[in-house]
């Protein structure tokens, strides 16, 4: 689920942004990822690219418990993603890859490259 304004004034607590080192975490989110954890692992990730580079961010939390990160990056151009933060909570969720692809492509998040694809369905620009 994309991050959008909406969703974040909807989320947050009002307290201060940032919580475990993430860019748009709201504010008291991760408790709110605590409690949904207690029906199944759930992941909060954060990529920002320009150019090939950039940087991912990545926790999970399951059974009401942060198991996971946050895990950070930076990225240069040849980064693998088979090792990226985003990658390694999608493992934990249970995320297969096949030979020649990583977790982030087989779980579908390669369809779309910014929020507002996400955002506006199958026709929206990759």
């Amino acid at each position: 689920m994309p991050m959008t304004d909406e969703v974040f004034d909807a989320v947050t607590d009002g307290g201060t942004e940032g919580a475990l080192g993430f860019w748009r975490l709201p504010g008291g989110f991760e408790k709110l990822l605590a409690q949904w954890s207690a029906a199944g692992p759930v992941a909060y990730v954060e990529a920002e690219y320009f150019g090939g580079t950039g940087e991912q961010r990545a926790a999970v939390w399951a059974d009401g418990e942060l198991v996971l990160g946050p895990l950070d990056a930076p990225t240069r151009k040849w980064f693998s993603r088979q090792v990226s933060p985003i990658s390694g909570a999608l493992r934990r969720l249970g995320a297969r890859r096949s030979l020649g692809e990583d977790e982030f492509d087989a779980v579908g998040l390669d369809r779309h490259r910014n929020n507002d694809g996400w955002i506006g369905g199958p026709e929206s620009e990759t």
